[in-house]
């Protein structure tokens, strides 16, 4: 698997290689703007992409300074190496562009341009501009309350050339653009944008305030998942789906064999509403009035720590007597460790920690 991992990163992007059979570790380059520079991308043991450590010169680094929280964005989202790395190169050819402009002297019609586009679209409607006018942040409020913002990079030539625009989104957003149109036009887009939104984040707040949601600990808006607890160790993790978000979601149980078997059923049914089939499980959410978040929240058997790397415990022992939780990268390595264990392709067969138990460990090595 990570063989195979390694060779359709080699046919996507060529000049960055596997440097261990593993594939923990890839090195090469990254071609933007007609320039190549220098990436190393370190993954955990357990290959989770979200935790991947990015090592670059302190060139491109500077390059991309602006752009991290975004990086980190698609490195949660990416469901591969080779999806960031289309990303990243896409990231890096704004900040490459955006770069070089920052040198060109922009005439004084660009700046009067800007300057009547912002009148027109209203100053009510702006976040932040830098000193050099060359981006503009916008604020928004959809039509339930909440707070968005959209980044505008200009470039020299506009009002000819549309800005490049960074929003938080589930989805891509594209910019419909020609030489007479304006900021107010791009707004206006945004604005479109976020209704056809509406009822994603509706159904995604709806989960947030009545369940305890474990991870992601702080969602941003482009966040499609929830990893919601259920019991004791045990929890499901729901992917909605952006273009039909009250269609049946993609669900994973973690926690013993025991209680998944139990609610794997659950979804079968067709059902036409997100929180309808949630709420029609054969198990109740435990309340928010009644417990705390930290009555699911338990530590890890191996590290004693819930948070690692942003992660939290997602692996739990089969036997539904111990139910211990670990995190995927702690069993990971506890089971490389151990002389008894075995490996079949992806997955690992070991014991237990706590109760000496069989204990099975599949990886994220898929995922290369």
């Amino acid at each position: 698997p990570a063989g195979g991992g390694g060779a359709l990163c080699f046919r996507h992007c060529p000049l960055l290689l596997p440097q261990d059979r593993h594939g923990t570790a890839y090195e090469g380059f990254v071609t933007a703007q007609g320039r190549d520079f220098h990436i190393r991308i370190l993954l955990p043991a357990d290959l989770q992409l979200k935790n991947a450590r990015i090592e670059c010169s302190w060139h491109l680094k500077k390059i991309l300074h602006e752009y991290q929280h975004i990086l980190k964005q698609r490195l949660h989202s990416c469901p591969d190496l080779v999806s960031f790395m289309v990303e990243l190169k896409t990231v890096l050819e704004i900040a490459l562009k955006n770069t070089q402009d920052l040198h060109i002297p922009r005439p004084p019609e660009y700046y009067s341009c800007l300057v009547r586009d912002l009148e027109i679209l209203g100053w009510n409607k702006v976040a932040y501009v830098d000193t050099g006018l060359t981006t503009v942040k916008l604020k928004a409020e959809d039509s339930c309350g909440r707070q968005h913002l959209i980044t505008l990079k200009l470039n020299a030539k506009y009002p000819t050339e549309p800005p490049d625009c960074l929003v938080d989104f589930p989805i891509p957003f594209a910019v419909s653009w020609m030489p007479q149109n304006s900021l107010r036009d791009i707004y206006n887009q945004f604005l479109a944008a976020l209704e056809s939104l509406k009822e994603f984040w509706d159904a995604l707040d709806e989960i947030d305030e009545k369940t305890w949601v474990l991870e992601p600990e702080k969602p941003t808006r482009s966040a499609t998942t929830r990893r919601i607890a259920i019991g004791n160790n045990v929890s499901v993790n729901v992917e909605v789906d952006p273009h039909h978000p009250n269609m049946l979601p993609e669900c994973y149980f973690l926690g013993a064999d025991h209680g998944k078997a139990a609610n794997s059923t659950c979804f079968s049914s067709g059902l036409t509403s997100l929180i309808q089939s949630l709420q029609l499980l054969e198990i109740d959410f435990p309340s928010r009035a009644v417990l705390e978040k930290s009555d699911f929240a338990k530590d890890c058997g191996i590290c004693y720590a819930y948070r690692l790397d942003g992660s939290a415990p997602d692996q739990v022992c089969d036997d539904p007597r111990c139910g211990q939780p670990f995190h995927q990268a702690c069993l990971y390595e506890w089971l490389q460790g151990l002389p008894t264990s075995r490996q079949s392709f992806n997955v690992i067969f070991g014991e237990c920690p706590y109760c000496n138990k069989p204990l099975t460990l599949k990886s994220s090595m898929k995922k290369l």
